[in-house]
C-alpha cells in the first residue's frame, strides 16, 4: 500500500493543494476510503503549524459522527507508540474546545466549531490513526490501554469516543471495499473450531448456527462503514445506548466467557454458504440483526483480541431473495426497541405514495427501503428516493433547508409534518426534477460558479439552492411567508425555457448570502464557519435579502430589463398556487 499511495499522491490535486507527503497522505484517504470529493477534501485537512495533533477533521451527518483523523506516511515495517500519544494528546485538548480553539489554527479553530455543534445533537467521536506500517508489539499494549481508557470514559462521560487502528492491512482491505461500496458484495471465510457448527435444511432454506469466537468477529470486513447492514432497517445507532454499555461491560468484565449466553447472537443472510470441512465460506454477506453488537465489539477490539474463550451465535441463512431478506431483516430486530424512522418503510402514508407514484408514472419507482435497488427497466429520471424526498417537503414546503442534512429529525421528530398529507406524485416528481437540475450544477466544472467553500458543504448546501428556487416564486409574487406549488413552477420555467436561468439566479444567491456573511464582523477569538451557518435558520434571511436584492437590482443592469421581463413572466403565479409552510420548529 505504502508503495502505491506514493504514486497516486504525485497526481496534479495532490501535488498543487498539499505542502508534503503527509497532507497528501490524509488527503489520499479522505478522498478513497471516506469517498470525500475534491473540495471537502481540501475543506477537511487541518494539519500544519498548531494543528493540536490534529490532521484532519470529518463530521459524517448520515453517521452521526465526528472522525478526528492522524496520520503517519512512513516505509518502514513497524511504527512505535508516539502517534498513539498524538492521538491522547488531541483527545485531552478536545475536551476543552475554548481552550484549543484560542491556540489551534484557523481551520481547525473552524472545525471546532463545526465539532462544537455536532456534539450538541450528540454525535461520537471516532478516532482514526491510520498508517502505512504495523504498530510495534509495545504500541499495540498501548492502543490497547487506550482503547481500554476511552471506553470507560464514555461511560461515564456525555462525550462517546472509540479509536481504530488502520494500519497497512486494514488499509488495504478497506481500500478494497470502498472500490464496490455503491454495490457490496461482501465475501468471509470463517475457520470453525471443532463441533462448534451445524448445517440443516429448514423449509427449503440452507441453514448453519454457529459458535464463532468473538476474536473473528472484528475481522468481518464492512462494519465501521456500515456496507455488512446494507439490508439491516437500521446502522448503528452509536456506543452510549444502554443495551451497547452492556456489551462493552461485559467485554472487559470477568464474566465475558459468559457472552455466549448472554447475547441473543446474530443472524445474517448470504447468496451462498459452503461449509467444507472446517472452512465456512459466505458469499454475499449482510446481517440483519447484530449491528449494534459488532461495532460495539469492533470498539472494543484490543481487549477482544486477548479473548481467547469467548463466543457469539450466529445464525447463517442461505437467502438470495431479496423480499424474504426484507421481512428477515424487520422480523429479527423487532425483538428490540427499534426507532420509528428505522421502521418507516412500512407507514400506510409512505405505501400510498409509493403505490400513487408508481401509477402515475409508470417507467418510475419510488424507494422506500434502505439498499432498495430498483428494477432495471425503470426511467433514471423518475426514480425518487423516500429519504431525498423527506429531504426535498423539509426544504421547499416547512423552508428549513438548514434541516434537511438530518435523516433523522426528518423520520422521527418532523415526520408526521411531513407526511401527514396525501402529497400528489406529480409535486413529488417535480421537486426530483429541480433537485436533478441543481445537481448537475455541483460538479468540478461548477457552472454555477459557486464559492468554494460552498462545494465543499455539497451534503448540506443544495437543499438552500432548493429553497432558493421555491423563494424566488414567493418573493417575486409578494408570498415570502407562502409557499409555491412546486410542479407549477417547473411548468412555468420550462414553459419559458427558464429552468437553467432560475436555477442559476437561486445558486448566485446562495453564494451572495455566504459571502455576506463571512464578511460580518466575529466576536473575539470567533471564527466563521460556513458549515455552521449553513445548518442555522439564520442563513435563510441572508439567502431572502440576496434574491430581493437580485430581482431589484435586474432592470437597472445592461440587458437586464428584456431578461427581468422573461424571469417575471416565468415566476407569475396566481394566489392558489401558494399555501402556509408546514411548521417544522
Amino acid at each position: 500500500m505504502y508503495e502505491k499511495i506514493k504514486e497516486e499522491i504525485q497526481q496534479e490535486y495532490y501535488l498543487h493543494n498539499f505542502p508534503n507527503e503527509g497532507q497528501r497522505f490524509v488527503a489520499w484517504y479522505l478522498r478513497n476510503i471516506h469517498l470525500r470529493d475534491m473540495n471537502q477534501t481540501k475543506d477537511d485537512i487541518t494539519d500544519g503549524a498548531d494543528d493540536k495533533q490534529i490532521d484532519a477533521v470529518v463530521i459524517d451527518d448520515d453517521r452521526s459522527t465526528i472522525f478526528i483523523i492522524q496520520g503517519k506516511f512512513i516505509g518502514s515495517n513497524t511504527v512505535d507508540a508516539e502517534p498513539l500519544r498524538e492521538v491522547l494528546s488531541s483527545w485531552i485538548q478536545l475536551r476543552n474546545l475554548i481552550r484549543l480553539q484560542e491556540v489551534a489554527n484557523e481551520r481547525l479553530k473552524r472545525k471546532l466549531s463545526e465539532i462544537s455543534q455536532a456534539l450538541e445533537d450528540d454525535y461520537e467521536i471516532s478516532f482514526e490513526l491510520i498508517t502505512t506500517s504495523s504498530l510495534t508489539d509495545p504500541a499495540k499494549e498501548d492502543y490497547a490501554t487506550f482503547q481500554r481508557q476511552l471506553a470507560e470514559l464514555s461511560e461515564n462521560d456525555d462525550i462517546v469516543a472509540a479509536i481504530s487502528l488502520i494500519d497497512k492491512d486494514e488499509l488495504r482491505r478497506r481500500y478494497d471495499l470502498a472500490l464496490e461500496r455503491e454495490n457490496p458484495a461482501i465475501r468471509h471465510t470463517f475457520v470453525m473450531e471443532k463441533d462448534k457448527a451445524i448445517s440443516m435444511v429448514i423449509a427449503g432454506t440452507k441453514v448453519v448456527i454457529a459458535a464463532i469466537p468473538l476474536k473473528d468477529c472484528i475481522t468481518i470486513p464492512g462494519i465501521k462503514d456500515g456496507t455488512l447492514f446494507q439490508k439491516n432497517v437500521r446502522q448503528s445507532l452509536g456506543l452510549s445506548n444502554t443495551v451497547n454499555k452492556g456489551i462493552k461491560n461485559t467485554l472487559y468484565g470477568d464474566k465475558h466467557r459468559d457472552f455466549f449466553f448472554f447475547h441473543n447472537g446474530i443472524t445474517a443472510i448470504c447468496n451462498k454458504i459452503k461449509l467444507e470441512g472446517n472452512e465456512l465460506e459466505l458469499i454475499g454477506l449482510n446481517i440483519v440483526n447484530g449491528c449494534q453488537s459488532l461495532n460495539t465489539i469492533l470498539s472494543c477490539s484490543e481487549r477482544v483480541k486477548a479473548l481467547s474463550d469467548t463466543y457469539i451465535m450466529f445464525r447463517f441463512y442461505e437467502i438470495p431473495q431479496r423480499d424474504r431478506a426484507d421481512k428477515i431483516s424487520i422480523f429479527t430486530n423487532s425483538q428490540s426497541a427499534v426507532k420509528p424512522r428505522d421502521l418507516r418503510s412500512n407507514d400506510k402514508r409512505v405505501l400510498n405514495l409509493k403505490k400513487l407514484f408508481e401509477q402515475k408514472y409508470t417507467t418510475g419507482y419510488l424507494i422506500t427501503k434502505r439498499g432498495e435497488v430498483p428494477p432495471a427497466d425503470r426511467d433514471k429520471k423518475y426514480i425518487l428516493d423516500l429519504s431525498d424526498l423527506g429531504k426535498y417537503l423539509i426544504s421547499w414546503h416547512s423552508q428549513r433547508p438548514n434541516i434537511a442534512y438530518s435523516e433523522t429529525k426528518i423520520f422521527d421528530k418532523y415526520f408526521e409534518q411531513l407526511f401527514k398529507r396525501e402529497y400528489k406524485p406529480e409535486y413529488a416528481q417535480a421537486l426530483s426534477f429541480w433537485m436533478q437540475e441543481i445537481m448537475s450544477g455541483w460538479t468540478s466544472d461548477n457552472p454555477f460558479g459557486l464559492n468554494e467553500t460552498l462545494l465543499a458543504m455539497k451534503a448540506y448546501a443544495p437543499f438552500h439552492q432548493l429553497y432558493a428556487i421555491s423563494m424566488c416564486f414567493s418573493i417575486s409574487n409578494n408570498q415570502s411567508d407562502r409557499v409555491p406549488n412546486p410542479s407549477r413552477c417547473y411548468e412555468n420555467a420550462k414553459n419559458k425555457g427558464m429552468i437553467e436561468q432560475v436555477v442559476g439566479i437561486a445558486g448566485s444567491c446562495l453564494n451572495t448570502a455566504l459571502e455576506a456573511a463571512a464578511n460580518e464582523p466575529q466576536p473575539q477569538n470567533r471564527v466563521f464557519s460556513p458549515q455552521n451557518w449553513i445548518k442555522a435558520k439564520t442563513c435563510l434571511a441572508g439567502i431572502n435579502a440576496a434574491i430581493r436584492g437580485y430581482i431589484n437590482m435586474l432592470p437597472t443592469l445592461p440587458g437586464g430589463k428584456d431578461f427581468s421581463k422573461s424571469l417575471k413572466e416565468t415566476l407569475s403565479l396566481s394566489n392558489e398556487d401558494f399555501e402556509y409552510r408546514w411548521a417544522a420548529d
